[in-house]
């Protein structure tokens, strides 16, 4: 990517030193190995968090002042080992969140080198996605998406309340694609070969792939982020139209 020399985000806490600190209760968005595995090989080695996070910052705000509405910067905590959020502890095998009990996105930089290393899914590009992927469900939250959601997932079978989640985080992907769009067309910021790493990154992480990985045998009632065709599909339909309108996954005839 050729943003290297890019604004950067005062949005960031590191805690990597300090560990867990106490705080309330709320509700984990985006955590579990899908989440993990796309927001760790998405930060690994080569891009400048600050510059990303700065990046969406600024398409966020603009689209929103478009929209009639104001965006609220979340804040992006490094951590490493445990934590302490909003929504409650988590440790290591969580992966990345977003809380939006206190809306911040959460990154344990441990396992960057690990997930890279397991899944093949390496560049700046995809590590610019993992972020931005975060970052949509903190648009879902300012959007009041992300809390009828849950409400709904509450209300329903557990069969129900994966397809429900699965639709929460295909948006996110869908509004990472809406982020991308704006970043090439507005600062050019893609080099031949980003969003294959992108594709490359999303594939690795879907719910059949990594089934099949762990446990020989795929269960689609289980699923909480998508197959991995979805995943890539989804951030495409963003990326090509840049339009938020486009990523309504929970009324698409075809996910």
């Amino acid at each position: 990517m050729l943003w290297k020399s890019g604004r950067r985000s005062d949005n960031i806490e590191d805690q990597r030193a300090s560990g867990p600190r106490p705080s309330g209760r709320g509700g984990l968005v985006g955590g579990g190995i899908g989440a993990i595995v796309l927001a760790l090989v998405a930060l690994y080695f080569g891009v400048d968090r600050s510059v990303v996070l700065a990046d969406t910052e600024d398409t966020w705000g603009a689209l929103f002042q478009q929209a009639g509405r104001q965006y609220v910067d979340p804040k992006l905590v490094l951590f490493s080992g445990a934590v302490q959020s909003a929504c409650g502890y988590a440790q290591a095998a969580t992966g990345p969140f977003y809380c939006p009990a206190d809306q911040k996105l959460y990154l344990d930089t441990q396992f960057f080198q690990e997930l890279q290393q397991r899944l093949g899914a390496k560049g700046d590009f995809a590590e610019a996605y993992v972020i931005a992927h975060e970052v949509g469900h903190h648009v879902q939250n300012l959007l009041g998406v992300e809390g009828k959601v849950r409400d709904a997932m509450q209300r329903s079978s557990p069969a129900r309340a994966n397809a429900l989640l699965v639709g929460l985080e295909l948006q996110a992907d869908c509004y990472a694609g809406v982020w991308a769009y704006h970043a090439q067309n507005e600062r050019k910021v893609l080099e031949p070969g980003d969003v294959e790493e992108v594709i490359n990154a999303a594939e690795a992480v879907g719910d059949d792939r990594l089934q099949k990985q762990a446990q020989g045998d795929v269960v689609p009632d289980s699923f909480t982020h998508g197959t991995s065709a979805q995943r890539a599909r989804w951030f495409q339909t963003g990326f090509a139209s840049g339009r938020t309108q486009v990523c309504d996954t929970f009324n698409a005839s075809q996910l």
